[in-house]
């Protein structure tokens, strides 16, 4: 190779612009005030210098606890900061403020450096996505391929950066004041989504974002019927309005996801639909409805119309093609909240059953931390539980357990004793026993149980809801103490 090849070849400079970091940079330290306008531009990875961004670091931190971030009070911290040194040490800083712009440039020039970055991001993302399809690997699958790159692009999107890498601990603990401050200022107290079940609520602490919570139990218990419950007013609820961080998000209820792979989607509408409407769903099907009922079904269908819930029931989903249809969601119209029902109809790659089962589990909790939110995957139970005397669930009743139990953060049980009491009905001419078993009907009748049997954050216990069979809907259960006479209220 001659040397005009060799000048041919050498790679072009990334992106940037170092007189827009130093003026930006000289802003902050002569005016703080400018670092409130473009903090939810940019953050010091944004920066090409990486002396520029270590000077960007410290003066954020500064100001943050409401410091003064100066050339002289920023001096302290980077006197044995070798990259300055090599910049002219502590009058660099001098220099920066003295070529400081006007605060009003300031936000332009964040975006300016912010829009190279990401430039810069997408470059190297490129050359990665480029170096992998050259290398033919067996170990590296195109489709997988795919997925890595949708991943990481979306990361781009969201975060402004492909990788988050390692956090400072400052960083960890002032996101979890922020949470504690958040549940704080909330009426009701929650850090989380609520579920619109106080009692439910009171117990988790709402819906906490990055958490996967497995909601198990056996057929005809009302798993769908729960999850849908909750979708449902989850989304009802929602309202858009600014977050605390500035950004445009959920300040009410939240955007739901449901994979349904199970039911068709126009089911589980016909589901909702008869929880919003108060009217059976059999009576639906069937179309026997008369003009009230009728009249009622088209309002609530009006008010439907206008929830954010998204509904995919594709049979058999590959766990990376869920994946890649959450994030998708998320960009496009948000995502507050992903339901999966169910997670046995959920495919992994391999071929034993428990190991993917613990693929399956562990893409669901990696869904949950990459978007941030809840996760609320459905989960069959073994038959095992028909065999005891006791119907309760327990963990070890998760099918294939080790995995689900080991990655979710809750794991929750439906119960309803009136199912099984049902089936226990003794023959008539044994009067006795019937009048015991009519009594035991009523006490069961239209109550649920939903049992926490793990709670990575909180207690675990039992939560009492109302059951409405013909509607399909969970509810509220009045408490003894709460009933009383008038003279009480």
């Amino acid at each position: 190779m001659n040397a005009g090849d060799s000048t041919d070849s050498m790679p072009e400079p990334m992106p940037h612009h170092i007189e827009a970091e130093q003026q930006l940079l000289g802003a902050i330290l002569t005016n703080n005030d400018v670092f409130d306008r473009i903090a939810s531009i940019i953050n010091e990875t944004h920066f090409y210098e990486p002396v520029h961004a270590r000077i960007y670091d410290i003066a954020k931190s500064r100001i943050s606890k409401n410091a003064l971030a100066s050339p002289v009070t920023l001096k302290a911290f980077m006197e044995d900061d070798e990259g300055l040194k090599e910049l002219g040490g502590p009058a660099y800083l001098a220099r920066l403020a003295g070529a400081a712009i006007s605060s009003f440039a300031a936000r332009d020039y964040a975006q300016m450096i912010y829009d190279l970055a990401i430039r810069r991001e997408l470059i190297r993302l490129g050359g990665d996505i480029s170096a992998k399809a050259a290398k033919v690997d067996v170990a590296s699958e195109p489709k997988e391929q795919i997925v890595e790159a949708e991943q990481a692009l979306y990361q781009l999107g969201e975060q402004g950066q492909s990788e988050s890498g390692f956090q400072s601990f400052l960083k960890a603990v002032t996101d979890a004041v922020n949470m504690a401050n958040a549940a704080y200022e909330r009426e009701g107290g929650l850090a989380g989504l609520s579920t619109g079940l106080d009692d439910l609520d009171q117990k988790l602490g709402g819906l906490h974002p990055s958490d996967l919570l497995i909601l198990a139990g056996r057929p005809s218990m009302g798993k769908t019927a729960l999850a849908t419950n909750i979708a449902f007013n989850i989304a009802k609820k929602y309202r858009k309005g600014t977050l605390s961080d500035g950004r445009e998000g959920a300040v009410d209820g939240g955007v739901v996801g449901f994979f349904s792979l199970e039911m068709s989607a126009e089911q589980l509408a016909g589901r909702i639909l008869s929880e919003a409407s108060e009217i059976s769903s059999h009576k639906i099907r069937q179309g026997d409805m008369d003009e009230t009922e009728f009249r009622r079904f088209v309002e609530a269908a009006k008010d439907l119309e206008a929830c954010p819930l998204y509904i995919d029931d594709t049979a058999a989903i590959p766990i990376s093609q869920l994946s890649a249809r959450a994030r998708r969601l998320k960009r496009t119209h948000g995502l507050d909240l992903l339901i999966i029902d169910y997670l046995q109809l959920v495919r992994g790659t391999s071929e034993n059953r428990v190991q993917e089962i613990g693929e399956i589990s562990m893409g669901l909790k990696a869904i949950a931390k990459e978007l941030e939110i809840p996760v609320i995957a459905l989960s069959q139970l073994s038959r095992q539980v028909e065999n005891r005397d006791d119907k309760r669930p327990q963990l070890s009743d998760l099918r294939e357990s080790g995995s689900i139990e080991q990655d979710a953060d809750v794991v929750m049980f439906v119960y309803r004793g009136d199912y099984y009491k049902e089936r226990e009905k003794p023959e008539e001419n044994n009067l006795e026993a019937t009048a015991a078993w009519q009594d035991d009907m009523a006490r069961l009748h239209g109550k649920a149980e939903v049992i926490i049997g793990k709670q990575r954050h909180g207690p675990i216990g039992t939560v009492d809801l109302s059951f409405e069979a013909q509607f399909t809907r969970f509810g509220n259960l009045v408490q003894a103490w709460q009933q009383g006479s008038g003279e009480d209220y």
